[in-house]
């Protein structure tokens, strides 16, 4: 196994144009857990560590940019936070301060686990994701890039740069269940946002379809709203929780959400 660590995002577009069987690393939270458990041996690994610009946060072109190296411990920080409260409150939900401190927002939409915590609070918010390669960049709605369990739309010589988001400043939560509060993979989460601005809800599920899933609805149909969500979602038997248990926590974590925010 060869591991490459370019040093700039130009060689690290380089070196996966020449590798593109290479699977990035950035923090490991998932592609170690993989290599461990011998359910993955790829020959390049392409360490990203060392390229500053997937780094960090800033404004570009009137739109929030977070580049794909941004750690779940960041995200929960101030200025940031108060920008994205439900992207800080899932954050808080991932881990250990370990796993928070390495974990990356790139390598969350990477993996495309339906269970991903991140991926909710940035659909509520309307993120787009940029990928990049040798031939250039493009911008994809999340909808476009989570295809389905563990599959994004990533070409094979392309790399997540980050992702785009305009803030609503509306208010907004994050909510969870599972066996305890963190070290946990999720039964259900769900984002929601009460939009007064644009008259609208939005919520987005995880653990609860084939990939992330958002639902919106006017604000006059707040008291269907739960059960639009729950409705909306196709989950399955495992052994974290049934189907019928997903579907019925979904409902409740909707009706808790709304009532949080509208406090």
């Amino acid at each position: 196994m060869d591991v490459v660590t370019p040093r700039s995002l130009d060689e690290a577009l380089r070196r996966k144009a020449e590798h593109p069987e290479a699977v990035p690393i950035q923090g490991g939270t998932d592609l170690l857990v993989s290599l461990n458990f011998d359910r993955l041996r790829p020959e390049t690994i392409l360490n990203l560590s060392e390229v500053a610009e997937l780094r960090g946060f800033g404004r570009e072109n009137g739109s929030l940019r977070i580049g794909a190296a941004l750690t779940y411990t960041e995200a929960m920080r101030e200025p940031l936070a108060q920008l994205l409260p439900a992207l800080a409150e899932a954050s808080r939900t991932v881990g250990s301060p370990q796993i928070r401190n390495r974990g990356t927002i790139g390598g969350n939409l990477g993996t495309a686990s339906p269970a991903g915590d991140a991926l909710p609070p940035l659909f509520v918010e309307g993120a787009e994701v940029e990928a990049a390669s040798v031939r250039g960049a493009r911008r994809l709605r999340l909808d476009e890039f989570l295809l389905g369990p563990k599959q994004n739309a990533l070409a094979d010589d392309e790399l997540i740069l980050g992702v785009f988001i305009q803030p609503s400043g509306q208010p907004q939560t994050f909510m969870k269940v599972g066996p305890r509060n963190a070290m946990v993979i999720a039964v259900c989460s769900l984002a929601l946002v009460v939009d007064r601005e644009r008259g609208e809800l939005r919520a987005s599920f995880g653990s609860a379809s084939p990939a992330t899933r958002l639902v919106t609805a006017p604000l006059d149909e707040m008291d269907a709203f739960p059960d639009a969500v729950a409705d909306a979602a196709s989950p399955i038997d495992d052994v974290r929780g049934t189907a019928a248990y997903r579907r019925h926590a979904l409902r409740i974590l909707t009706r808790r959400a709304l009532d949080r925010c509208r406090a």
